[in-house]
């Protein structure tokens, strides 16, 4: 096999890499750390940090979604706890919104933008 070349590798550290805000209907509800520039931000796998008090919009999922917490809490507005080691899938279609109280990093997997519901 030959070498592969710069051009075709990205690494980052999510522990010293700069995350971007992730702006859900203008509102920023965390930063995303994403390497895959040919999707749109919050599309494909990223690693996904909300600081303490964040809670994002409620949203519609328009493809399935998966995330992994590595470090924090989360809580779904239905009451549900997920924690650090938690692998966690959301069916196509599911309506909700989370909140962390303690802030948390979350690798998430994502097949396409979610839709903001009103409020």
């Amino acid at each position: 096999m030959k070498k592969i070349v710069a051009e075709n590798r990205r690494i980052a550290n999510i522990h010293t890499a700069e995350f971007v805000p992730f702006l859900s209907e203008g509102k920023e509800d965390g930063a995303v750390l994403q390497l895959n520039s040919a999707k749109p931000l919050g599309v494909g796998f990223y690693v996904y940090k909300m600081a303490p008090g964040t809670k994002t919009i409620a949203h519609k999922h328009k493809g399935a979604e998966e995330f992994l917490i590595i470090k924090g809490d989360l809580t779904d507005h239905d009451g549900v706890n997920y924690g650090p080691g938690d692998l966690v899938w959301l069916r196509d279609g599911t309506e909700h919104y989370s909140y962390t109280e303690n802030g948390c990093l979350i690798a998430v997997h994502a097949e396409a933008l979610e839709n903001p519901l009103d409020a």
